[in-house]
């Protein structure tokens, strides 16, 4: 497993250098990995690591791209809106020669169009900011500061916000507000790894039991 750097579409044209986990030995099954957005991604990517190395097991290639803005991206987090969110995964998935795609959580509402595709425990976007908001005004609470939902979504809509530490452009924020998952593609649930989802534990962790039963999912999947 490697890092890989490939072009992603910038804002504003051209493209510039964006960072991807790699497992790539040139083999005909190859995965694409959109990952979880905001904290569920730093709480899931050791377990999309162990994933990855099960899958190379396996006979699988994997990338693991980061969302502009995000993790180790040079952009800003604020320039970003869901048109490029969506355009620098679809090109991951031409860059990295992708033949399917996986998905977590909020990752499932960029999922590249056209390849074979799964949504691991897939999320509305108003939920996702609706948990992000909610965090926000109890840490305040606990400051002294009152803040309430309405007045941080209009604030938010209008000028963007700072959640959980991420910068949300204005952009962003209302896209994600609107955006849902794609209801015709197939969703791999909670209940078929066992145990509870890592995204709502405090700390990045992993489970090598759902590790080994999702890559299981995949690799079945892959083959038929």
């Amino acid at each position: 497993m490697t890092p890989h750097l490939w072009p992603c579409p910038l804002p504003h044209g051209g493209t510039g250098e964006q960072y991807a986990l790699a497992c790539d030995s040139g083999r005909t099954m190859r995965l694409l990995i959109v990952p979880a957005l905001f904290d569920e991604a730093n709480r899931l990517r050791r377990f999309c690591a162990e994933v990855m190395r099960r899958l190379d097991r396996g006979g699988v290639d994997s990338f693991l791209p980061d969302f502009p803005g995000t993790n180790e991206s040079l952009g800003g987090l604020g320039d970003q809106d869901a048109e490029t969110w969506r355009a620098a995964m679809t090109a991951a998935a031409d860059h990295f020669g992708a033949t399917h795609v996986l998905a977590l959580r909020g990752g499932c509402l960029f999922t590249p169009p056209g390849l074979p595709a799964w949504h691991y425990a897939p999320v509305k976007g108003a939920n996702i900011l609706r948990a992000m908001i909610r965090a926000r005004i109890l840490a305040s609470r606990e400051t002294g500061k009152d803040e309430n939902r309405e007045a941080l979504t209009g604030a938010a809509q209008d000028h963007g916000i700072v959640l959980a530490g991420h910068a949300l452009g204005p952009g962003l924020f209302r896209d994600l507000d609107a955006l849902a998952p794609d209801p015709a593609v197939a969703i791999i649930t909670q209940e078929q790894l066992g145990g509870s989802g890592l995204w709502l534990r405090a700390e990045p962790d992993e489970d090598a039991t759902q590790a080994d039963a999702l890559a299981a999912l995949l690799i079945e999947g892959m083959q038929g």
